[in-house]
């Protein structure tokens, strides 16, 4: 299955994806919140062949979900009018922090490591759901 990770932001949203084995995540790219974000993700769900979306849910560091969350909530209903395929929330909480460290031994100006931050956070949470798929469920 082909999942599409989103990184939704204020001001900009990071894009991973998966390959159809789900063993390898990508960052995909990174949008302006100026785009039109709707069409642009639709493009690349049917460009990509993408089976599923797995939106980052930015939860309080105590597991509530405060306005942020509310608002990348509105953006996946707003999104789900257009696709039909399923949409999953992934708790994002310290995503951005370990793109960052993932980003620190690159090459890149401090504002080429900002440009790919969210797409690199996608790629985390997009993990970080696959992991949690294949974890063992407890009954």
């Amino acid at each position: 299955m082909r999942y599409l990770a989103i990184d939704y932001g204020t001001k900009s949203t990071g894009l991973a994806i998966c390959d159809p084995s789900e063993t390898i995540v990508s960052p995909l790219t990174v949008f302006s919140n100026e785009k039109d974000l709707v069409a642009e993700i639709l493009k690349i769900v049917r460009t990509e062949s993408v089976s599923a979306i797995v939106f980052g849910l930015p939860l309080n560091m105590d597991g509530t979900a405060g306005q942020q969350a509310k608002i990348v909530q509105d953006f996946a209903d707003e999104l789900r009018k257009t696709v039909a395929i399923p949409v999953y929330f992934q708790d994002e909480r310290l995503s951005t922090f370990a793109a960052q460290e993932k980003l620190l031994p690159a090459d890149l100006t401090r504002k080429k490591k900002r440009k790919h931050l969210d797409a690199v956070a996608a790629a985390e949470i997009l993990q970080a759901f696959l992991d949690s798929k294949r974890m063992p469920q407890d009954k």
